[in-house]
C-alpha cells in the first residue's frame, strides 16, 4: 500500500443521522449510499443493526457497492456478556455488511463513570469483540471513542485500549475526536505519538466540527501518519456536526500530493453529491459551502469580474469544472454552457458546442433555475429537458386536464376520514382517455389515475412504483400562496430516478413532476409512442 494513500470512510448514514432534525428513510439511505459508492469512497457506514427500524431494513437489503467496502457501525461487548452471546454483535454478524466499526471506551474518565468496570476489563471488551467481529467480516476497525481527552488523561491508557484492539485483529484503529474541543496542533502532536508508539498499525481520524477545526484536524492528522480519513456529507453530524468530507476530498485531490480513490472524473461530481444530501433532506444548500456552494466561484462587477474574465486564477483557488461547480458572474451572467455541454457528455448526448440549441437550453436552465427548479437533484427531469430542446423525446401522452378532490367526513363506524379522488383526461396518439382512481391523499390519487389511464397502452410502467416524495416551500413569506417545488423519486428495474416540479400549486407540481417520470421511464425504455 502506498503510503500517500489515504482511505476515505463516509459515516453520513450513521453519525449524520444523529443530527438534529435528520431522519434518513431507507430510501434516502440507499440512493446516498449508491451515489457515495459511484464517487469512489473506500468505506460506507451505513448505520447500527438492531438500532432501529430503518437500519434493520436497509442492512437486510442493501445496495450493490462497487468500489466502497461496506460497514455497520456498532459497540464493544457489554461487561458480564461473552463476545458470542452478545446481541449486539450479534446483528452486527447478520447484518450483509462486509465489514463492522466498533465503537470502545479508550478514556479512562469514561470506563469509570459509564461503564463501572475495572480499567483491564475494558481491555478484554475491545480485544474479544474485535477479534470476534475480525473472525466473522472481510474486515473490524476499532472506533477509539474520546481518545483525545482519553490521552490527555491517560496517555498510557488510551494506547493500551488501542493495543488491545490491535491484538484483536483490527484492520484500523480510529482515533476519535467525539466532543470536536482537540485543536489541529494537539492532533498533529498526539497522532504523532501515536504512530511512533505504534509503527506497525493503520491509523484513522474521525474528527467533529465544535470548534469549526475538523477539517484542519483531520488534515493535520494525515500530516502526522493518520491514513483513514472519515466525514459525512456537508459536515453533517449532532451537535455542530463532523468533518466535511466534501472539503476534505476536493482539498486532497486538488491541494496536496495525497492519493485518494476519488479520480479527477468522479471529482466533477462532487457537487452534485453535495447537493443530493440537501434534496433528500429536504432543505436549502448552503451557498457559501467551499467548493461546491453556489458562491463558491461568485463574482459581483467591478475589478473582480475583470481580473477572473482575463485570468480565473485571479480570484479562483481552483477551476469550478473541477469539482462540478460553475462561476457565476453576477452583473453579467455568461457561465452555464461548459457546464450544460458537461451534464449532456453525462447522459450520453454528444452536441456541437457551437450548435444554438444549447444556447437556448442554457438560457432555458437559467430561467427555470430562478423560478424555483434544481436539476441537481433531479437528473431524469434535466435530461428530458435537454433532449426535448434537440427534438428527441416523442410525445408519449397529452393532458387535456385533470381534477383532484378532497373529501373529509364521519364514516358509519364514526370515524373522522380523508378521501382523495382523481379524474385525469389524457390524449394517447388518437384517443382521449378519461379515468377516476381514489388514493391516499391527492398525489397518490393523481398517480394512479395517471397510470390507469397510460397502462393499457405502456404496460412497462405497471413495473414502475414511486418512493419518495418530497415538497419544498420555495417562498414562505408568501404563505398559502408560495411557489413550491415537488420532487419525486421512482423505481423500476432501470434502478431510480430522480424528477422535479414547480408551481404555486402543489398539485400542479406533483403532476409535472410525476409525468417526467412516467415519460424519462418509457423513453429509456425505448419505447414507441401509441400512433
Amino acid at each position: 500500500m502506498s503510503d500517500k494513500r489515504i482511505h476515505l470512510f463516509d459515516t453520513t448514514l450513521r453519525d449524520g443521522a444523529q443530527t438534529q432534525g435528520v431522519d434518513f428513510t431507507v430510501a434516502d439511505k440507499i440512493a446516498i449510499a449508491e451515489a457515495l459508492d459511484r464517487i469512489g469512497l473506500d468505506y460506507v457506514e451505513g448505520g447500527w443493526p438492531g438500532a432501529n427500524p430503518t437500519d434493520d431494513s436497509f442492512f437486510a437489503e442493501p445496495p450493490a457497492f462497487r468500489n466502497a467496502r461496506f460497514v455497520a457501525f456498532g459497540m464493544t461487548r457489554r461487561p458480564g456478556r461473552s463476545a458470542e452471546n452478545d446481541p449486539g454483535l450479534a446483528a452486527l454478524v447478520q447484518s450483509r455488511a462486509t465489514a463492522a466499526c466498533l465503537v470502545g471506551k479508550t478514556w479512562d474518565f469514561h470506563v469509570d463513570l459509564a461503564l463501572g468496570i475495572p480499567l483491564a476489563e475494558n481491555l478484554e471488551l475491545i480485544r474479544d469483540s474485535i477479534a470476534h467481529m475480525a473472525a466473522r467480516k472481510d474486515e473490524a476497525l476499532f472506533d477509539a471513542e474520546h481518545f483525545f481527552d482519553g490521552w490527555k488523561a491517560n496517555p498510557g491508557y488510551a494506547l493500551d485500549c488501542l493495543k488491545a484492539a490491535a491484538e484483536g485483529g483490527a484492520s484500523w484503529l480510529v482515533l476519535c475526536d467525539t466532543n470536536g474541543g482537540t485543536l489541529p496542533d494537539e492532533i498533529r502532536r498526539i497522532v504523532g505519538a501515536v504512530r511512533e508508539a505504534l509503527p506497525e498499525a493503520r491509523l484513522g481520524i474521525h474528527c467533529h466540527n465544535d470548534t469549526e477545526n475538523a477539517v484542519a484536524s483531520s488534515l493535520a492528522a494525515i500530516e502526522a501518519g493518520a491514513r483513514q480519513v472519515q466525514g459525512t456529507l456537508n459536515g453533517l453530524g449532532e451537535r455542530c456536526g463532523n468533518a466535511n468530507i466534501v472539503t476534505l476530498i476536493a482539498t486532497l485531490a486538488l491541494k496536496t500530493d495525497w492519493q485518494t480513490g476519488v479520480d479527477a472524473e468522479a471529482l466533477t461530481h462532487l457537487t452534485s453529491l453535495s447537493r443530493l444530501l440537501d434534496e433528500r433532506l429536504n432543505r436549502p444548500s448552503r451557498t457559501d459551502a467551499a467548493y461546491v456552494g453556489e458562491r463558491a466561484f461568485a463574482h459581483k462587477g467591478g475589478l473582480h469580474v475583470s481580473a477572473v474574465e482575463k485570468d480565473p486564477r485571479t480570484y479562483e483557488h481552483v477551476p469550478p469544472e473541477s469539482v462540478g461547480n460553475r462561476r457565476h458572474i453576477v452583473v453579467s451572467d455568461q457561465a452555464g454552457r461548459s457546464n450544460i455541454l458537461a451534464r449532456l457528455r453525462e447522459i450520453g448526448v454528444e452536441v456541437d458546442p457551437d450548435d444554438r440549441r444549447v444556447g437556448r437550453l442554457v438560457e432555458e436552465v437559467k430561467r427555470r433555475e430562478f423560478e424555483g427548479y434544481a436539476y441537481d437533484g433531479a437528473a431524469a427531469s434535466f435530461e428530458l429537458l435537454a433532449r426535448r430542446e434537440l427534438g428527441e423525446v416523442p410525445a408519449y401522452f397529452e393532458l387535456s386536464r385533470f381534477r383532484v378532490m378532497d373529501d373529509r367526513r364521519w364514516n358509519a363506524r364514526g370515524d373522522l376520514v380523508t378521501e382523495s379522488e382523481a379524474t385525469v383526461t389524457v390524449r394517447i396518439g388518437a384517443e382521449e382517455v378519461m379515468t377516476v382512481a381514489d388514493g391516499n391523499g391527492p398525489v397518490d390519487a393523481l398517480d394512479k389515475a395517471l397510470r390507469k389511464a397510460l397502462n393499457p397502452t405502456y404496460p412497462i410502467l405497471e413495473s414502475m412504483r414511486l418512493t419518495d416524495y418530497k415538497v419544498r416551500i420555495l417562498t414562505p413569506q408568501a404563505g398559502t400562496e408560495a411557489v413550491t417545488r415537488v420532487m419525486i423519486e421512482s423505481a423500476g428495474k432501470s434502478g431510480r430516478w430522480t424528477t422535479v416540479g414547480v408551481s404555486p400549486n402543489v398539485i400542479d407540481a406533483s403532476f409535472n413532476a410525476l409525468a417526467d417520470a412516467i415519460v424519462w421511464k418509457l423513453y429509456r425504455a425505448g419505447v414507441e409512442p401509441a400512433a
